[in-house]
């Protein structure tokens, strides 16, 4: 059953749990579990969240919705370091449309044993 106010943590009545006994009686408990670090805090997970949606490939248009951010300038303010290079990720791009159209160029021309040469042309008149 849902609870009125749509809450996630909620104690055996049914009402909000204060952010202490969550801490208390839930976050601590569980990060001592799983062998997260000493101190690893709830807002943590949400710095977690990001970097999963960026190393995957997420925009920044993206990551500012999930996370609730007012403007992109916010999202890159916090997490611009984890977006990847992407030095080498133009060179390729460049160097793929280069190749490709060298290699269309060069199908175009017709290959010098195809061409008449010297020897090969009609009678000089």
């Amino acid at each position: 059953m849902r609870h009125p106010d749509r809450l996630l943590f909620t104690d055996n009545h049914g009402n909000a749990l204060r952010r202490t006994r969550f801490s208390r009686e839930i976050w601590r408990p569980t990060v001592t579990a799983v062998g997260a670090r000493h101190g690893t805090g709830f807002h943590d997970l949400r710095h977690y969240y990001a970097s999963l949606l960026i190393r995957h490939g997420e925009s920044v248009k993206t990551v500012q919705r999930r996370l609730g951010h007012a403007t992109a300038a916010e999202t890159l303010d916090t997490y611009a370091r984890l977006w990847p290079d992407s030095d080498e990720r133009t060179r390729e791009a460049i160097d793929s449309v280069l190749r490709s159209s060298r290699h269309e160029r060069s199908a175009a021309q017709p290959s010098r044993a195809s061409q008449p040469g010297p020897a090969q042309s009609g009678p000089a008149r």
